[in-house]
């Protein structure tokens, strides 16, 4: 029996191998002529099928040809992309036009409040009144 062990990357399952078989080998000696046979062919078989290169496995190709309706078509790709984009400026837009009405309402207000209030409009730019508001919140 050969005992060289072979130096490629499965040399531990080759070296098994070899172990096996010369263990069911050193039994078939006490087994009945036919049994034994029909066992060395079996071995036989098996190693005419580990010699055999593996087969490279394939995945089949899908062609697909002219314009298709599915989700997965062209335009509909295309429209799919875009729609968030749009959508998005939409309500950026929207945000926008809603801050500005807020503002321009505040500033109505702010307005609307000097030019009807008891005071001129001067007096919210003097120095002095300036003074007096913060010397009359202090005191409450």
């Amino acid at each position: 029996m050969n005992t060289m062990v072979p130096t490629t990357s499965s040399a531990a399952e080759d070296e098994f191998g070899l172990r096996l078989a010369a263990r069911l080998s050193a039994g078939n000696r006490e087994l009945p002529h036919d049994i034994g046979e029909r066992l060395r062919v079996a071995r036989a078989q098996a190693v005419a099928a580990r010699k055999l290169p593996p087969q490279l496995r394939t995945a089949p190709v899908v062609v697909q040809s002219g314009h298709s309706v599915a989700l997965g078509g062209g335009w509909w790709t295309r429209i799919g992309s875009v729609v968030p984009l749009i959508a998005l400026v939409a309500g950026l837009i929207t945000i926008s036009v809603m801050q500005d009405d807020d503002r321009a309402s505040e500033l109505a207000e702010v307005d609307s409040a000097l030019l009807t209030g008891d005071l001129p409009p001067a007096a919210y730019t003097d120095p002095g009144f300036a003074q007096f508001l913060k010397a009359d919140s202090a005191s409450d």
